[in-house]
């Protein structure tokens, strides 16, 4: 039997070679559609504060739901990738800049423990799975953020696809609460 790493590789790989088929309208078109998930649900309705992240390539675009979040007055707060592929996080009002790894990050760090804040907090994700398992891209950067973020509902954004049955799973890893897919929320057996 394949161990949770060599199946979580394999798995990743192809998921991206998926990724990689979506042309630039479609990711577009996924990231609006992802606020239209959201924005029907009472805890992003609720939400002053949300832990969320800035897309990159072919990674559902979130540009629409940071948007729409700051335009209503909601603090969001950005990750920042550090050295040891542990996470920062920072305001998004204090503007943008290039980061580790191609990343998009806010200018202002409040350190590791600021996403304690949030009442909602969006991940990227590779693959969630119907147990609440998260399939990332390997670095466990989200795992130890995830572990701070105390008791409030945790989502991954993927594509509709990428909401599955089964994901393998290390001892480590941090589970979600549900999948936003652009054609809308799906709770984790831990959830409902």
């Amino acid at each position: 039997m394949d161990s949770p790493a060599l199946a979580k590789a394999s798995r990743r790989k192809d998921l991206l070679a998926v990724r990689r088929t979506l042309t630039p309208a479609e990711v577009a078109a996924a990231g609006a559609d992802l606020l239209t998930s959201a924005e029907v649900r009472p805890e992003f309705q609720a939400a002053g504060c949300v832990g969320l992240y800035v897309s990159m390539g072919t990674e559902p675009d979130t540009s629409a739901l940071i948007e729409a979040l700051r335009a209503r007055g909601v603090r969001v707060l950005l990750p920042i990738l550090y050295d040891d592929n542990d996470l920062g996080w920072g305001p998004a009002e204090s503007g943008l800049h290039p980061g580790r790894l191609g990343l998009t990050e806010p200018a202002e760090d409040l350190g590791p423990n600021a996403i304690a804040a949030a009442e909602l907090v969006i991940c990227p994700a590779l693959a969630v799975d119907h147990a609440g398992v998260r399939l990332g891209r390997g670095g466990g950067s989200y795992d130890r953020a995830l572990a701070r973020t105390g008791d409030v509902p945790v989502w991954a954004a993927v594509y509709p696809g990428e909401w599955v049955e089964a994901l393998p799973r290390d001892a480590h890893d941090q589970y979600v609460d549900a999948a936003l897919t652009p054609s809308g929320l799906r709770l984790t057996t831990r959830t409902g």
